[in-house]
């Protein structure tokens, strides 16, 4: 790839001056891409919009369960695997969920997937605390988590298409929203809990707002949409996609792995950091602020790290430094979890920036949208699909072993893979090359 963002993007997709319609890409050999009408103004302006308000819905659903984790598991008579298959059911949601959203792009577009996606997690949030016992509470769950899942994979492609030559820029504005989300849920679900009478159903199901007000900026993209796919479509009959090998890609596949092993550590933070805290004598309220500590850190580097990724030739450096960080606020954590909570919480915080990483890089891996699409619903599906055994491990180790030192070796041991496969997955080469071998 190239050096810079305007630059690297250059072979990544057609020189138009609007986005294509969804599931538009490569012409037939020998046929020319009809241009897509020049978008207005105003629906590149409510695409901003609405990335941001989705990417801010994409993590609440989980760290507000995090934060308020004992108080459900009491509330629902859970046990400590029980809880852990709790964990595990946001990834397990992408992986099964998050394969199908290029096939549903195609049919409806992508806007109208991603509309889908935010009403579907607000009826999941509103009916997830009064669903009635731990199968409710898990079916309806899996609902939100299937909205965030489609979301999850069409965000690349939808800030590829609209804006190919801001790819860094708008993957770090998305990315950055994504943690401002995450550490809001984090840091005000407890408090905000109290306020409103200390019932954990209601300081679950409140977040569903947040969500409602997300659907607004896509209904009319998702109608503008509308007008313009039948012609994406008939052209898109022929794209290189539609016969692109993923998993002959050896780059997919570090990536997926990449992807898997990064998030497997995040959903672990999410589910499991304010119960390490607690244990350890942290006041519940503390332990939700240095949970959003960890998340907040996303912020920041979620701008940064996107931006100076795109600039070098490879991406390996990034990887090993925020895996070293990871090494480092695990051991933290067991040698003095009291301490230097806010310490190992801020290098945690860090190390989980390998999430906004990963995005950069299912878009500088791919020259095509169609090939953006493709590698982001294998990368995140199979990834996704590969995190689902930690946090339920972790419930497990945690039960049986009565501490936190067999959990947090776990964590720590899993550093070491992803450090390797992600600087596989950094090197400058792209999916549709390999996949044409």
């Amino acid at each position: 790839m190239a050096s810079k963002d305007t630059t690297s993007m250059r072979d990544t997709a057609p020189a138009t001056e609007g986005p294509p319609p969804a599931g538009e890409g490569p012409a037939l050999r020998g046929r020319p891409v009809p241009r897509p009408p020049v978008p207005r103004a105003w629906a590149t302006r409510l695409v901003v919009v609405g990335i941001v308000l989705a990417a801010l819905n994409l993590r609440p659903a989980i760290t507000s369960l995090g934060a308020l984790l004992e108080e459900v598991r009491d509330g629902l008579g859970m046990s400590g695997s029980v809880a852990g298959l709790l964990t595990s059911v946001p990834p397990l949601c992408f992986a099964v969920f998050g394969v199908m959203a290029p096939r549903l792009a195609r049919r409806f577009g992508a806007g109208a997937v991603v509309c889908a996606g935010m009403a579907a997690i607000t009826a999941g949030l509103l009916v997830r605390p009064y669903a009635g016992g731990t199968a409710g509470f898990l079916a309806a769950s899996a609902l939100a988590l299937m909205g965030i899942a489609v979301s999850n994979v069409l965000m690349p492609v939808i800030v590829k298409r609209w804006f190919p030559d801001r790819v860094g820029s708008m993957t770090g504005l998305y990315s950055m929203a994504l943690a401002l989300g995450t550490s809001a849920a984090a840091a005000v679900t407890v408090p905000m809990t109290d306020a409103l009478g200390g019932e954990w159903r209601t300081g679950l199901a409140v977040w569903a707002g947040l969500a409602a007000a997300a659907v607004l900026p896509w209904l009319p993209l998702a109608a503008r949409e509308r007008g313009t796919t039948p012609a994406g479509q008939a052209s898109a009959r022929g794209e290189a996609p539609a016969v692109l090998r993923i998993t002959r890609s050896r780059t997919a596949w570090a990536l997926a792995v990449f992807f898997g092993l990064q998030a497997t550590a995040a959903y672990i933070a999410m589910g499991w950091m304010p119960q390490i805290f607690r244990d350890a004598g942290v006041p519940a309220s503390t332990a939700g602020l240095l949970l959003a500590v960890t998340m907040v850190m996303g912020v920041p580097l979620a701008f940064v790290i996107p931006r100076v990724a795109t600039r070098l030739p490879h991406q390996g450096p990034i990887v090993v430094a925020l895996g070293l960080c990871g090494l480092v606020g695990y051991a933290g954590l067991y040698l003095a979890p009291v301490a230097g909570a806010w310490a190992w919480a801020l290098l945690l915080g860090v190390s989980n920036c390998a999430f906004p990483l990963a995005l950069t890089l299912v878009g500088m891996r791919a020259r095509t949208g169609g090939g953006v699409a493709q590698l982001s619903a294998f990368a995140q599906s199979a990834g996704y699909l590969l995190s689902i055994p930690g946090p339920l491990l972790v419930g497990v180790l945690y039960q049986h072993s009565g501490g936190w030192g067999l959990p947090l070796a776990l964590m720590a041991a899993l550093m070491i893979p992803q450090m390797a496969v992600g600087v596989l997955a950094g090197r400058d080469r792209t999916v549709e090359d390999e996949a044409a071998r």
